[in-house]
């Protein structure tokens, strides 16, 4: 049986409490997505599984960032962090993220952290980025979901003449 090693904030959901489609959703334009992701990794090891915990690391953000549960632009943990957190050796976690990096999953900005990566080409990366900035910016001047969304709404209108 698997042995479940993520314990505290980092198996919570990173989604704002309450209801609204968005705030199930994250992948909706203006969705909340918090600047500390570490609480949406749910990861499980088994201790008794053939793969190493490195590749079971890598398979479980995989499947999230593929799945949708991790969206384009989201900040993973930090090694240390995510190491600390599963019980793991530091280059366990580092080994599992240079995995991802390779395979094109995640993206490393420097001293920014490891990022969850745009899929597509290069439109789609562009335009994942321009709604992550707006996102922020929405929030940052304290716009809720409903307002930033009918300024894009706007805005898309205005540009395309529709």
């Amino acid at each position: 049986m698997p042995r479940r090693l993520c314990r505290g904030p980092a198996c919570r959901l990173p989604f704002p409490r309450g209801g609204g489609e968005s705030a199930r959703n994250p992948s909706l334009f203006g969705g909340f997505v918090p600047r500390n992701p570490s609480n949406a990794l749910r990861i499980t090891l088994d201790a008794d599984a053939p793969e190493a915990p490195y590749e079971q690391v890598r398979a479980r953000i995989a499947a999230l960032a593929r799945g949708g549960e991790l969206p384009t632009g989201y900040k993973l943990p930090t090694v240390r962090g995510l190491a600390e957190e599963l019980g793991l050796a530091a280059n366990t976690v580092a080994k599992a993220y240079r995995a991802l990096e390779a395979d094109g999953v995640i993206e490393t900005r420097g001293r920014n952290g490891t990022f969850v990566a745009a899929t597509g080409g290069v439109t789609e990366r562009e335009l994942a980025e321009a709604a992550q900035t707006f996102a922020a910016r929405a929030r940052r001047l304290g716009a809720d979901q409903d307002a930033a969304l009918a300024a894009a709404r706007e805005a898309l209108r205005a540009a395309y003449g529709t």
